[in-house]
């Protein structure tokens, strides 16, 4: 094999760039914005666990579990196959990690009311 083919080349655009262009695509644009709440409660707990100064071993310990089962939980909201945590779960890993479980339901717009649905 030649050095040539082994040779990295650089990105010509950078990851918001990519994703600006995949939007203007209707079915792209979908599915991200219907995993937006999924990504949204991912950045909640791995927030809260930073602010906390604790690691999943530390969490996992104030949960009576293991380590893999926080970085699964932490993960359950990527894998679209997997199903999601019972709020006993959420409401222990938020305690865990010095916070309170909040839930919220959020009106649609009333001109998606009509058009959104589950």
């Amino acid at each position: 094999m030649s050095s040539e083919k082994n040779k990295r080349v650089p990105a010509s655009k950078t990851h918001d760039e990519m994703v600006a262009g995949w939007m203007s695509e209707p079915a792209f644009k979908a599915e991200y914005n219907a995993l937006e709440e999924e990504f949204q409660l991912l950045r909640e707990m791995l927030f809260a666990r930073k602010r906390a100064g604790l690691t999943q071993e530390d969490v996992a310990e104030r949960m009576g579990t293991k380590a893999p089962a926080i970085a699964r939980l932490e993960a359950s909201n990527m894998q679209r196959d997997k199903h999601s945590p019972s709020v006993s779960t959420l409401r222990k890993y938020a305690h865990a990690v010095g916070c309170t479980l909040e839930i919220h339901l959020k009106p649609f717009s009333n001109k998606n009311l009509k058009e959104k649905h589950v």
